[in-house]
């Protein structure tokens, strides 16, 4: 044993140790440690005084909501005739601001829903049926006799203007009872039979009539939610078709590509790829990939779309713009397969730049996603939405 090991222990442990360096990692960035720090700190908005934190952020309310400006008319009859601006007003009118901003306005409170639902209908299995009330029922009510609706046709006529158009019939039809009695026991009337049974067959999913169905197809349905009949009833498109050669070390490989669109005609599109060394597996893997990723876009009037709007994938660009009742769908092959599927009849596109096939119809998706809705733009601007054609033609709309 060496003598002088203990003392060189000794003076090993009263030596200060040297700070230690964290290993360096296999990246090409530096440490974090040795990284510069900026010479100008960023400025937060709180610091300037623009943030508060105790305010909390204001919801939306009926003075945000402002009527239109004696500006905003004049804008308005340089567009429109004067029997439009005064449907205007009228729509304006009768649309109180405070139920805009009450039911405009997301929910925050603990009892609010987290999920979309439409409560405008009723389900027939989920929901309760709502009834007339009582107060409905009348026991005197009975039709009218052939006298009594002759009557009325002349009285109509006597009073009818001297130009009549289309809208005066229409509204002579609605508003003429077939009964004489309660106007509720018509128009709601108090049943005190049961409520129908529900076509449980209609509203079950996956149901095949006894046809065999494949593997994926039936994968396809636990996924989407759709029937057999509703796939089906899916109008499906292939748009690029090609085959693709993979080098390997084994020699070329052949392969099939497909990019296929699929659509139910009323406003639901989707896209998508498949590849596979046989045709036919590549087909499948396409219709089922764009059933699955079909989207919903907006249609305006079920015909066209809102506005113009453009959309760019890599060097394609592709400019969609909205067009009249019967101008029809004017544009290349590819972006009028999609308009078929998607339910669009009235539409004009130009394509620039490159026109690749695949990027051309994923620019066209893309833009059809990207449409602002006309309530978006008047909440945005603090505006109310109107539709004059439901004041201006006594709602034949």
């Amino acid at each position: 044993m060496n003598p002088s090991q203990p003392f060189r222990c000794f003076f090993a442990k009263a030596k200060p140790t040297s700070s230690r360096t964290s290993r360096r990692t296999f990246h090409k960035s530096t440490c974090l440690h040795a990284r510069p720090s900026p010479r100008y700190k960023s400025i937060k908005a709180t610091d300037l005084g623009l943030v508060k934190k105790d305010e909390a952020p204001r919801a939306v309310s009926a003075k945000d909501l402002r009527s239109y400006s004696e500006r905003d008319k004049a804008a308005l009859a340089k567009r429109y005739t004067p029997a439009q601006v005064a449907a205007i007003e009228a729509g304006e009118a009768a649309i109180d601001p405070q139920d805009l901003a009450e039911q405009a306005a997301a929910r925050e409170d603990p009892m609010k829903i987290n999920y979309l639902d439409d409560f405008s209908t009723i389900h027939p299995v989920a929901d309760k049926p709502i009834r007339a009330p009582e107060e409905n029922y009348d026991p005197n009510l009975r039709f009218k006799t052939e006298d009594e609706l002759a009557d009325d046709l002349t009285n109509w006529v006597k009073d009818m203007p001297e130009n009549p158009e289309r809208l005066d019939w229409m509204k002579f039809l609605d508003r003429t009872r077939l009964t004489v009695g309660k106007p509720e026991a018509e128009l709601n009337p108090r049943s005190s039979l049961a409520p129908e049974i529900p076509n449980l067959d209609l509203l079950r999913r996956g149901t095949t009539d006894g046809e065999e169905v494949d593997p994926a197809t039936r994968r396809l349905m636990r996924q989407t939610g759709f029937s057999y009949q509703e796939i089906r009833g899916f109008r499906v498109k292939m748009l690029v078709q090609h085959g693709v050669t993979n080098q390997t070390r084994l020699g070329k490989v052949m392969s099939s590509y497909r990019l296929a669109v699929a659509g139910n005609g009323k406003g639901m599109v989707g896209i998508g790829e498949g590849k596979s060394t046989e045709p036919i597996e590549a087909r499948t893997q396409a219709k089922n990939a764009a059933i699955r990723n079909m989207q919903p876009i907006p249609l305006y009037e079920d015909r066209t779309i809102f506005g113009d709007v453009k959309g760019k994938v890599s060097a394609t660009e592709v400019e969609l713009m909205t067009r009249p009742p019967g101008f029809g769908v004017r544009c290349q092959s590819l972006i009028y397969e999609i308009c078929r599927c998607a339910g669009i009849y009235d539409m004009a596109a130009r394509v620039t730049r490159s026109r690749n096939h695949m990027n051309t119809v994923k620019a066209t998706v893309k833009a059809l996603l990207s449409q602002r809705l006309p309530e978006e733009v008047a909440r945005a601007r603090g505006r109310k939405l109107v539709d004059v054609r439901k004041v201006y033609y006594g709602g034949n709309v």
